[in-house]
């Protein structure tokens, strides 16, 4: 028995020191990845990419063009795109086993010329790559140097604060936890959905939705911000402006928010006599931000925005509303413009601050909401000198004059206000899947809505494909006022 013992237990060793008879774990196959996994290039233009491999340690591999004209690829996963648009994939195979391999499509578009709107960079706070917002006889890009000063100018000025300095209300870095300044965010039609926009206060005077708004679009003052909440997104390939005011991002991706306006960059459409906008004057706000790529570039293109303390119940073109009960002639009307005086000597500012009073020489600053005295609006950027911009405060109030006005509207002007002579859906009538085309007339129309599913539309046509019986809403703007009319669409099973 002990010998039995001793024998059994000698086999317990020999079977623990050779695995209980086990076999080794099987090799982990080799397989490849590729990071990113897929591109959008220019033609002429770079992509990086990277490979990863798996169930090897040798991380080598060996990348090619498949297409013949797809352009080239260095060993290093450099991708350079050929001069002519297409479709193509690159590929990268394993050098540890040859069989493995994978591929990431490549999609080469000619490139937009210089300053093209659908040429802007994406993402928050983009560069818009030279592309100027609306044309260039716009009231945001007209040289106004030469212009007369106001007969008012004076009493206005003081009004606001002859002694006060300017101040840069956007910089670089923090403030109370946020960025400084109004952010942006530019998108592409295709990779951006429409979402649905409500609204909380001003809807009888907002754009109906649906609206290009990512849930990631960065709110002025941050997500827990009591402020005005801007939110501003910029569609390069309709190019289109899409701005919120009091915006709130809802469970669901939608939004809310008191206000919202809609903007055509390729136009000099106003909103209607006596409309708001998602800034208090009914203007735009990104055409009148400083942003970092332009003071960069050397030059701000554009008149920008500003506030006073107290404004007049008045309002100038391009202005369509004031938010005033003062009726003082000495009160700086909504859209009012000031300029920088032609002999202020700005030689000795840094350079940051320089290229903005130079903007403010050519094209001035445009009032467009109450706030702070001689506030200028800009972009957050953590390239911006906080220290440069500082030296702005070194031009008073008596430094700027009053661009001379054209009318002051002190009521709202009245005119021949839109109409919708038809509306109609063909097929009005359709199976689950299928398409009905909306048709329209208008009269006395500048912009169109469509709302459910289309939002701001062109032209006098629009393709819907309902998934359930809906009823279509057509809202027609003009200079004096909008109109409505409704289309029902039937979906049978």
């Amino acid at each position: 028995m002990r010998g039995l013992a001793l024998g059994s237990g000698l086999a317990l060793i020999l079977a623990l020191a050779c695995g209980g008879g086990a076999s080794a774990p099987a090799p982990q196959p080799v397989s490849v990845s590729i990071s990113p996994a897929g591109a959008s290039v220019w033609t002429g233009g770079t992509q990086a990419f990277q490979a990863t491999v798996a169930g090897s340690t040798n991380q080598a591999v060996t990348w090619s063009v498949v297409e013949a004209a797809g352009g080239t690829i260095s060993a290093t996963g450099l991708y350079t795109a050929p001069d002519t648009a297409g479709s193509f994939q690159v590929k990268a195979v394993s050098a540890a086993d040859a069989t493995k391999s994978a591929q990431a499509p490549v999609t080469v578009s000619v490139q937009p010329p210089a300053g093209a709107c659908n040429g802007a960079a994406l993402g928050i706070g983009a560069s818009l790559q030279g592309f100027l917002p609306f044309p260039a006889d716009s009231a945001w890009n007209r040289d106004v140097s030469g212009d007369p000063v106001d007969p008012n100018s004076a009493a206005i000025i003081a009004f606001i604060g002859a002694g006060t300095g300017l101040h840069p209300d956007f910089g670089a870095g923090l403030y109370a936890g946020s960025p400084i300044g109004i952010p942006y965010t530019v998108v592409a039609s295709a990779a951006q959905p429409k979402v649905a926009v409500t609204f909380t206060a001003y809807g009888d005077e907002s754009d109906p939705g649906p609206m290009p708004i990512p849930a990631t679009a960065p709110v002025e003052g941050g997500s827990g911000s009591t402020g005005d909440r801007h939110v501003l997104v910029l569609d390069r390939d309709a190019c289109v402006l899409y701005e919120l005011y009091r915006a709130f991002l809802q469970g669901d991706g939608s939004w809310a928010a008191d206000a919202a306006a809609v903007w055509d960059l390729k136009a000099n459409t106003l909103r209607p006599h006596g409309w708001t906008s998602a800034d208090a004057a009914g203007l735009p706000l990104f055409p009148g931000l400083a942003r970092y790529d332009e003071v960069a570039a050397g030059a701000i293109p554009h008149a920008l925005r500003f506030t006073v303390p107290v404004s007049r119940r008045a309002y100038v073109l391009p202005a369509t509303h004031w938010a005033s009960s003062n009726t003082s002639a000495s009160a700086p009307p909504m859209g009012m413009r000031v300029r920088l005086k032609a002999g202020v000597d700005i030689s000795a500012y840094p350079a940051q601050a320089r290229v903005v009073l130079t903007a403010l020489k050519r094209y001035g600053m445009i009032l467009a909401d109450n706030g702070s005295p001689w506030y200028i609006s800009g972009a957050p950027d953590d390239r911006w000198s906080n220290d440069q911009l500082a030296t702005l405060s070194g031009i008073k109030g008596s430094d700027l004059e009053v661009v001379q006005m054209g009318t002051v509207y002190t009521s709202v002007p009245t005119g021949a206000a839109p109409t919708i002579p038809a509306l109609a859906a063909t097929p009005a009538s359709i199976a689950s899947g299928a398409s009905s085309q909306l048709t329209w007339t208008t009269t006395n129309t500048t912009r169109t809505f469509i709302t459910p599913e289309v939002g701001w539309v062109t032209g006098t046509t629009v393709t819907v494909r309902p998934t359930r019986t809906t009823t279509y809403t057509l809202e027609a703007q003009g200079p004096y006022g909008s109109a409505t009319r409704t289309v029902q669409v039937v979906v049978t099973p």
